[in-house]
């Protein structure tokens, strides 16, 4: 079962015990299930032999590195999502940090607001990743056959590369709301081969709406400061 705001598990990795209880106390005022390690060998057993939906990681670990405990994850296939939590701030750490796999990062002090605003971004992005997806939609003059990565659109008939298929699927999932930019860079991550920012997003939608033709605007809508929205049949 995916998770929701309610039923989301985190694991926080921090040694540091005053901000610990901090970080605990305020993600289970908003109803988060809560597991705790204070060291890096702690993190890696838990995260390695229990069941979360998120982890928050501290860089700077008794018996370990933070980066070091996440690379390692990865090397072991944990999918989980990971915001790190570090005095670090400088971009390289940053940096690093991302291209090591790490979903967000957030740097220390930060108040309750930035860090449950983090958390709740990162896990409607792993549920947007994972959810069942359509590959037959209807859209206003034709259909996406998502299976064949085909569009027909007033009889023509359109090949679609298969990230313009991802990105079809995660608007089609969702055409109830605008889907932001994060949120479809994560289901493109998983197929590799593109540039992690907004603006390799955007020109995918361009080149997108470029083979729709006359209706590819109107049937892919920008949200102003929101992102992208798949216009219903």
């Amino acid at each position: 079962m995916l998770p929701t705001m309610a039923t989301a598990r985190i694991l926080v990795v921090e040694d540091d015990a005053a901000i610990r209880s901090g970080v605990v106390a305020c993600l289970e005022l908003e109803g988060f299930t809560i597991a705790t390690a204070i060291d890096a060998a702690s993190g890696r057993r838990a995260a390695l032999h229990g069941e979360h939906d998120l982890i928050l990681l501290d860089l700077v670990l008794p018996g370990g590195d933070g980066l070091d405990l996440l690379a390692e994850l990865r090397r072991q296939q944990v999918r989980t999502p990971v915001i790190i939590m570090t005095a670090r701030g400088a971009e390289a750490d940053r940096v690093r940090g991302l291209r090591g796999g790490a979903d967000d990062y957030v740097v220390k002090p930060f108040g309750t607001a930035e860090l449950l605003a983090r958390v709740e971004a990162v896990l409607r992005r792993s549920v947007a990743a994972n959810a069942p997806l359509p590959e037959l939609v209807i859209v206003p003059g034709g259909e996406f056959d998502l299976g064949r990565r085909e569009a027909r659109i007033h009889g023509a008939v359109i090949a679609l590369s298969e990230q313009e298929a991802a990105v079809l699927r995660v608007l089609a999932a969702h055409r109830d709301r605008a889907v932001a930019r994060e949120e479809l860079l994560a289901a493109l991550a998983h197929g590799g081969g593109i540039d992690r920012s907004s603006r390799a997003v955007d020109m995918l939608i361009v080149r997108l709406r470029g083979k729709l033709g006359p209706d590819g605007e109107s049937l892919i809508r920008t949200v102003r400061g929101c992102g992208y929205q798949l216009e219903r049949a």
